[in-house]
Protein backbone atom coordinates (compact mmCIF):
# COMPACT_ATOMS: atom_id res chain seq x y z
CA UNK A 1 0.00 0.00 0.00
CA UNK A 2 1.32 3.45 -0.85
CA UNK A 3 1.86 5.44 2.34
CA UNK A 4 2.55 8.77 0.59
CA UNK A 5 -0.84 10.06 1.77
CA UNK A 6 0.01 9.36 5.39
CA UNK A 7 -2.29 6.36 5.69
CA UNK A 8 -1.55 3.63 8.21
CA UNK A 9 0.30 0.60 6.82
CA UNK A 10 -2.64 -1.66 7.72
CA UNK A 11 -5.30 0.56 6.13
CA UNK A 12 -7.61 -1.35 3.79
CA UNK A 13 -9.24 1.51 1.88
CA UNK A 14 -7.65 4.86 1.01
CA UNK A 15 -9.22 7.81 -0.75
CA UNK A 16 -6.82 10.72 -0.73
CA UNK A 17 -6.12 11.54 2.91
CA UNK A 18 -9.10 9.47 4.08
CA UNK A 19 -8.27 5.98 5.27
CA UNK A 20 -10.19 3.06 6.71
CA UNK A 21 -8.22 0.86 9.09
CA UNK A 22 -9.20 -2.75 9.60
CA UNK A 23 -11.22 -3.14 12.79
CA UNK A 24 -9.42 -4.79 15.69
CA UNK A 25 -11.70 -7.70 16.50
CA UNK A 26 -9.57 -9.17 19.29
CA UNK A 27 -12.33 -8.52 21.84
CA UNK A 28 -14.90 -10.21 19.61
CA UNK A 29 -12.73 -13.31 19.21
CA UNK A 30 -11.96 -13.36 22.95
CA UNK A 31 -15.67 -13.01 23.72
CA UNK A 32 -16.57 -15.96 21.47
CA UNK A 33 -13.83 -18.18 22.92
CA UNK A 34 -14.69 -17.35 26.52
CA UNK A 35 -18.41 -17.74 25.82
CA UNK A 36 -17.80 -21.23 24.42
CA UNK A 37 -15.60 -22.26 27.34
CA UNK A 38 -18.01 -20.86 29.93
CA UNK A 39 -20.97 -22.60 28.25
CA UNK A 40 -19.19 -25.96 28.43
CA UNK A 41 -18.22 -25.35 32.06
CA UNK A 42 -21.75 -24.28 32.91
CA UNK A 43 -23.15 -27.45 31.32
CA UNK A 44 -20.76 -29.51 33.47
CA UNK A 45 -21.83 -27.61 36.59
CA UNK A 46 -25.53 -28.13 35.78
CA UNK A 47 -24.76 -31.83 35.32
CA UNK A 48 -23.38 -31.88 38.86
CA UNK A 49 -26.42 -29.96 40.16
CA UNK A 50 -28.61 -32.58 38.53
CA UNK A 51 -26.81 -35.17 40.65
CA UNK A 52 -28.63 -33.68 43.66
CA UNK A 53 -32.08 -33.95 42.09
CA UNK A 54 -34.27 -36.97 42.77
CA UNK A 55 -36.47 -38.01 39.86
CA UNK A 56 -39.43 -38.81 42.13
CA UNK A 57 -39.37 -35.40 43.86
CA UNK A 58 -38.78 -33.55 40.61
CA UNK A 59 -41.82 -35.20 39.02
CA UNK A 60 -43.75 -34.43 42.21
CA UNK A 61 -43.18 -30.72 41.62
CA UNK A 62 -44.39 -31.10 38.04
CA UNK A 63 -47.53 -33.03 39.05
CA UNK A 64 -48.38 -30.72 41.96
CA UNK A 65 -46.83 -27.46 40.82
CA UNK A 66 -47.84 -25.13 43.66
CA UNK A 67 -44.22 -24.11 44.26
CA UNK A 68 -43.66 -23.66 40.52
CA UNK A 69 -46.81 -21.50 40.30
CA UNK A 70 -45.52 -19.27 43.10
CA UNK A 71 -42.22 -18.99 41.24
CA UNK A 72 -44.05 -18.22 38.00
CA UNK A 73 -45.96 -15.39 39.68
CA UNK A 74 -42.71 -14.00 41.06
CA UNK A 75 -40.80 -14.36 37.79
CA UNK A 76 -43.34 -12.95 35.33
CA UNK A 77 -45.48 -10.95 37.75
CA UNK A 78 -43.30 -9.33 40.38
CA UNK A 79 -40.13 -8.75 38.34
CA UNK A 80 -41.66 -6.97 35.29
CA UNK A 81 -43.90 -4.89 37.58
CA UNK A 82 -40.92 -3.96 39.78
CA UNK A 83 -38.94 -2.93 36.70
CA UNK A 84 -41.86 -0.79 35.52
CA UNK A 85 -42.25 0.91 38.92
CA UNK A 86 -38.52 1.64 39.20
CA UNK A 87 -38.42 3.07 35.67
CA UNK A 88 -41.34 5.40 36.37
CA UNK A 89 -40.14 6.35 39.86
CA UNK A 90 -36.67 7.39 38.66
CA UNK A 91 -38.02 9.00 35.48
CA UNK A 92 -35.31 7.50 33.28
CA UNK A 93 -35.07 7.82 29.51
CA UNK A 94 -37.46 5.66 27.43
CA UNK A 95 -34.55 3.65 26.03
CA UNK A 96 -33.21 3.00 29.52
CA UNK A 97 -36.67 2.04 30.78
CA UNK A 98 -37.05 -0.52 28.01
CA UNK A 99 -33.74 -2.19 28.95
CA UNK A 100 -34.74 -2.31 32.63
CA UNK A 101 -38.02 -3.97 31.62
CA UNK A 102 -36.25 -6.45 29.34
CA UNK A 103 -34.20 -7.50 32.37
CA UNK A 104 -37.35 -7.85 34.45
CA UNK A 105 -39.05 -10.02 31.81
CA UNK A 106 -36.14 -12.47 31.43
CA UNK A 107 -36.42 -15.97 32.93
CA UNK A 108 -34.34 -17.13 35.89
CA UNK A 109 -30.63 -17.73 35.45
CA UNK A 110 -28.81 -21.01 36.07
CA UNK A 111 -26.61 -19.36 38.74
CA UNK A 112 -29.64 -19.57 41.04
CA UNK A 113 -29.40 -23.37 40.99
CA UNK A 114 -25.81 -23.24 42.23
CA UNK A 115 -26.64 -20.75 44.97
CA UNK A 116 -29.76 -22.71 45.97
CA UNK A 117 -27.45 -25.63 46.72
CA UNK A 118 -25.20 -23.49 48.92
CA UNK A 119 -28.11 -22.14 50.98
CA UNK A 120 -29.60 -25.63 51.45
CA UNK A 121 -32.54 -24.82 49.21
CA UNK A 122 -34.89 -27.24 47.50
CA UNK A 123 -32.83 -28.31 44.48
CA UNK A 124 -35.75 -30.20 42.92
CA UNK A 125 -37.86 -27.03 43.04
CA UNK A 126 -34.96 -24.85 41.88
CA UNK A 127 -34.27 -26.94 38.78
CA UNK A 128 -37.96 -27.28 37.92
CA UNK A 129 -38.53 -23.53 38.34
CA UNK A 130 -35.57 -22.60 36.12
CA UNK A 131 -36.66 -25.09 33.47
CA UNK A 132 -40.29 -23.97 33.50
CA UNK A 133 -39.48 -20.24 33.53
CA UNK A 134 -37.13 -20.67 30.56
CA UNK A 135 -39.77 -22.66 28.66
CA UNK A 136 -42.59 -20.24 29.53
CA UNK A 137 -40.39 -17.28 28.58
CA UNK A 138 -41.04 -18.17 24.93
CA UNK A 139 -44.55 -16.81 25.40
CA UNK A 140 -44.40 -14.68 28.54
CA UNK A 141 -41.51 -12.43 27.49
CA UNK A 142 -43.30 -11.05 24.39
CA UNK A 143 -46.51 -10.63 26.42
CA UNK A 144 -44.87 -8.84 29.36
CA UNK A 145 -42.81 -6.58 27.07
CA UNK A 146 -45.94 -5.70 25.09
CA UNK A 147 -47.81 -4.75 28.27
CA UNK A 148 -45.09 -2.75 30.00
CA UNK A 149 -43.06 -1.11 27.21
CA UNK A 150 -45.83 0.24 24.98
CA UNK A 151 -45.80 3.62 26.79
CA UNK A 152 -42.18 4.10 25.73
CA UNK A 153 -41.59 2.21 22.50
CA UNK A 154 -43.25 0.04 19.88
CA UNK A 155 -42.84 -3.48 21.26
CA UNK A 156 -42.28 -4.76 17.72
CA UNK A 157 -38.84 -3.15 17.71
CA UNK A 158 -37.64 -5.46 20.49
CA UNK A 159 -36.10 -8.60 19.03
CA UNK A 160 -36.53 -11.67 21.21
CA UNK A 161 -33.94 -14.36 20.33
CA UNK A 162 -36.10 -17.45 20.57
CA UNK A 163 -33.18 -19.56 19.36
CA UNK A 164 -31.08 -18.38 22.32
CA UNK A 165 -33.89 -19.23 24.72
CA UNK A 166 -34.16 -22.66 23.13
CA UNK A 167 -30.40 -23.16 23.41
CA UNK A 168 -30.51 -22.15 27.09
CA UNK A 169 -33.31 -24.63 27.66
CA UNK A 170 -31.38 -27.46 26.01
CA UNK A 171 -28.17 -26.51 27.87
CA UNK A 172 -30.14 -26.74 31.11
CA UNK A 173 -32.35 -29.78 30.54
CA UNK A 174 -29.81 -32.17 28.96
CA UNK A 175 -27.00 -32.00 31.58
CA UNK A 176 -29.49 -31.89 34.48
CA UNK A 177 -31.31 -34.95 33.10
CA UNK A 178 -28.03 -36.86 32.84
CA UNK A 179 -27.17 -35.82 36.39
CA UNK A 180 -30.57 -37.04 37.63
CA UNK A 181 -29.95 -40.39 35.93
CA UNK A 182 -26.51 -40.68 37.57
CA UNK A 183 -28.07 -39.88 40.97
CA UNK A 184 -30.70 -42.56 40.40
CA UNK A 185 -28.25 -45.25 39.26
CA UNK A 186 -25.12 -44.41 41.25
CA UNK A 187 -26.07 -42.23 44.26
CA UNK A 188 -22.66 -42.49 45.97
CA UNK A 189 -20.79 -41.33 42.87
CA UNK A 190 -23.37 -38.57 42.42
CA UNK A 191 -22.47 -37.14 45.86
CA UNK A 192 -18.81 -36.84 44.85
CA UNK A 193 -19.71 -35.19 41.53
CA UNK A 194 -22.02 -32.80 43.39
CA UNK A 195 -19.30 -31.64 45.78
CA UNK A 196 -16.85 -30.98 42.94
CA UNK A 197 -19.50 -29.30 40.81
CA UNK A 198 -20.75 -27.02 43.59
CA UNK A 199 -17.25 -25.65 44.19
CA UNK A 200 -16.64 -25.31 40.46
CA UNK A 201 -19.97 -23.51 40.12
CA UNK A 202 -19.05 -20.97 42.79
CA UNK A 203 -15.74 -20.28 41.02
CA UNK A 204 -17.55 -20.06 37.67
CA UNK A 205 -19.96 -17.39 38.97
CA UNK A 206 -17.03 -15.22 40.07
CA UNK A 207 -15.20 -15.90 36.79
CA UNK A 208 -18.17 -14.80 34.68
CA UNK A 209 -18.43 -11.53 36.63
CA UNK A 210 -14.70 -10.82 36.23
CA UNK A 211 -14.65 -11.67 32.53
CA UNK A 212 -17.70 -9.46 31.92
CA UNK A 213 -16.02 -6.57 33.71
CA UNK A 214 -12.84 -6.94 31.63
CA UNK A 215 -14.56 -7.32 28.26
CA UNK A 216 -16.85 -4.33 28.73
CA UNK A 217 -14.68 -2.08 30.88
CA UNK A 218 -14.92 0.69 28.28
CA UNK A 219 -18.69 0.93 28.79
CA UNK A 220 -18.70 1.61 32.53
CA UNK A 221 -19.75 5.23 32.03
CA UNK A 222 -23.51 5.05 32.56
CA UNK A 223 -26.28 7.19 34.05
CA UNK A 224 -26.24 7.24 37.90
CA UNK A 225 -29.95 6.41 37.97
CA UNK A 226 -29.23 3.10 36.23
CA UNK A 227 -26.65 2.29 38.89
CA UNK A 228 -29.28 2.86 41.57
CA UNK A 229 -31.89 0.79 39.72
CA UNK A 230 -29.30 -1.95 39.10
CA UNK A 231 -28.79 -2.06 42.87
CA UNK A 232 -32.43 -1.94 43.97
CA UNK A 233 -33.87 -4.26 41.31
CA UNK A 234 -32.24 -7.58 42.35
CA UNK A 235 -32.67 -6.69 46.04
CA UNK A 236 -36.40 -6.15 45.46
CA UNK A 237 -36.59 -9.43 43.54
CA UNK A 238 -34.98 -11.45 46.34
CA UNK A 239 -37.07 -9.77 49.07
CA UNK A 240 -40.45 -9.90 47.32
CA UNK A 241 -39.85 -13.47 46.11
CA UNK A 242 -39.07 -14.62 49.66
CA UNK A 243 -42.07 -12.72 51.07
CA UNK A 244 -44.56 -14.12 48.54
CA UNK A 245 -43.26 -17.66 49.03
CA UNK A 246 -43.63 -17.31 52.80
CA UNK A 247 -47.14 -15.87 52.51
CA UNK A 248 -48.13 -18.80 50.28
CA UNK A 249 -47.12 -21.23 53.03
CA UNK A 250 -43.83 -22.51 51.64
CA UNK A 251 -41.23 -23.89 54.05
CA UNK A 252 -38.11 -21.84 54.83
CA UNK A 253 -35.83 -23.76 52.47
CA UNK A 254 -38.32 -23.35 49.64
CA UNK A 255 -38.65 -19.63 50.45
CA UNK A 256 -34.89 -19.29 50.00
CA UNK A 257 -35.16 -21.16 46.70
CA UNK A 258 -37.99 -19.02 45.33
CA UNK A 259 -36.17 -15.83 46.43
CA UNK A 260 -33.04 -16.80 44.50
CA UNK A 261 -35.02 -17.89 41.44
CA UNK A 262 -36.86 -14.55 41.44
CA UNK A 263 -33.95 -12.14 41.87
CA UNK A 264 -31.38 -14.10 39.85
CA UNK A 265 -32.17 -13.23 36.21
CA UNK A 266 -30.70 -14.55 32.96
CA UNK A 267 -28.52 -11.51 32.26
CA UNK A 268 -26.84 -13.14 29.25
CA UNK A 269 -30.21 -13.38 27.52
CA UNK A 270 -30.95 -9.73 28.37
CA UNK A 271 -27.63 -8.65 26.84
CA UNK A 272 -28.41 -10.60 23.66
CA UNK A 273 -31.85 -8.98 23.30
CA UNK A 274 -30.38 -5.50 23.86
CA UNK A 275 -27.69 -6.06 21.21
CA UNK A 276 -30.24 -7.32 18.67
CA UNK A 277 -32.77 -4.56 19.30
CA UNK A 278 -30.77 -1.32 19.41
CA UNK A 279 -28.28 0.60 17.27
CA UNK A 280 -24.64 1.02 18.28
CA UNK A 281 -25.31 4.61 19.38
CA UNK A 282 -28.17 3.46 21.60
CA UNK A 283 -26.10 0.60 23.00
CA UNK A 284 -23.55 3.08 24.32
CA UNK A 285 -26.25 4.42 26.64
CA UNK A 286 -27.65 1.18 28.04
CA UNK A 287 -25.50 -1.85 27.20
CA UNK A 288 -23.79 -1.98 30.60
CA UNK A 289 -27.03 -2.25 32.61
CA UNK A 290 -27.27 -6.08 32.35
CA UNK A 291 -23.70 -6.28 33.67
CA UNK A 292 -24.51 -3.92 36.54
CA UNK A 293 -27.56 -6.00 37.43
CA UNK A 294 -25.45 -9.17 37.25
CA UNK A 295 -22.84 -7.77 39.63
CA UNK A 296 -25.36 -6.65 42.23
CA UNK A 297 -27.46 -9.80 42.01
CA UNK A 298 -24.31 -11.80 42.76
CA UNK A 299 -23.20 -9.36 45.48
CA UNK A 300 -26.53 -9.55 47.33
CA UNK A 301 -26.67 -13.33 46.86
CA UNK A 302 -23.20 -13.57 48.43
CA UNK A 303 -24.36 -11.41 51.35
CA UNK A 304 -27.46 -13.56 51.86
CA UNK A 305 -25.30 -16.69 51.70
CA UNK A 306 -22.96 -15.26 54.36
CA UNK A 307 -25.91 -14.39 56.60
CA UNK A 308 -27.40 -17.86 56.15
CA UNK A 309 -24.11 -19.64 56.92
CA UNK A 310 -23.66 -17.51 60.08
CA UNK A 311 -27.25 -18.23 61.13
CA UNK A 312 -26.80 -21.93 60.44
CA UNK A 313 -23.72 -22.11 62.64
CA UNK A 314 -25.50 -20.28 65.48
CA UNK A 315 -28.54 -22.50 65.09
CA UNK A 316 -26.47 -25.68 65.23
CA UNK A 317 -24.65 -24.38 68.28
CA UNK A 318 -27.94 -23.60 70.05
CA UNK A 319 -29.35 -26.97 69.00
CA UNK A 320 -26.39 -28.71 70.59
CA UNK A 321 -26.97 -26.80 73.84
CA UNK A 322 -30.80 -27.04 73.81
CA UNK A 323 -31.80 -30.19 71.87
CA UNK A 324 -35.47 -29.90 72.93
CA UNK A 325 -35.85 -26.79 70.74
CA UNK A 326 -35.48 -28.97 67.64
CA UNK A 327 -38.69 -30.83 68.47
CA UNK A 328 -40.59 -27.57 68.81
CA UNK A 329 -39.39 -26.39 65.39
CA UNK A 330 -40.45 -29.69 63.78
CA UNK A 331 -44.01 -29.14 64.96
CA UNK A 332 -43.97 -25.53 63.75
CA UNK A 333 -42.49 -26.49 60.38
CA UNK A 334 -45.03 -29.25 59.75
CA UNK A 335 -47.91 -26.83 60.38
CA UNK A 336 -46.84 -24.85 57.32
CA UNK A 337 -47.54 -27.83 55.11
CA UNK A 338 -51.16 -27.83 56.26
CA UNK A 339 -51.48 -24.48 54.53
CA UNK A 340 -49.96 -25.95 51.38
CA UNK A 341 -51.17 -29.51 51.10
CA UNK A 342 -49.70 -29.85 47.63
CA UNK A 343 -46.36 -30.71 49.20
CA UNK A 344 -45.58 -32.90 52.15
CA UNK A 345 -42.47 -32.67 54.34
CA UNK A 346 -39.54 -34.42 52.74
CA UNK A 347 -38.56 -37.66 54.36
CA UNK A 348 -35.11 -37.32 55.82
Amino acid sequence: MNNSTGCSANATVCNGASCVVAQNNFNDILSVVLSTVLTILLAMVMFSMGCNVEIKKFLGHIKRPWGICVGFLCQFGIMPLTGFILSVAFDILPLQAVVVLIMGCCPGGTASNILAYWVDGDMDLSISMTTCSTLLALGMMPLCLFIYTKMWVDSGTIVIPFDNIGTSLVALVVPVSIGMLVNHKWPQKAKIILKVGSITGAILIVLIAVVGGILYQSAWIIAPKLWIIGTLFPLAGYSLGFLLARISGQSWHRCRTVALETGMQNTQLCSTIVQLSFTQEELNVVFTFPLIYSIFQLAFAAIFLGIYVAYKKCYEKNNAEFPESKDNETVSESSLYKVNEGFQPDAK
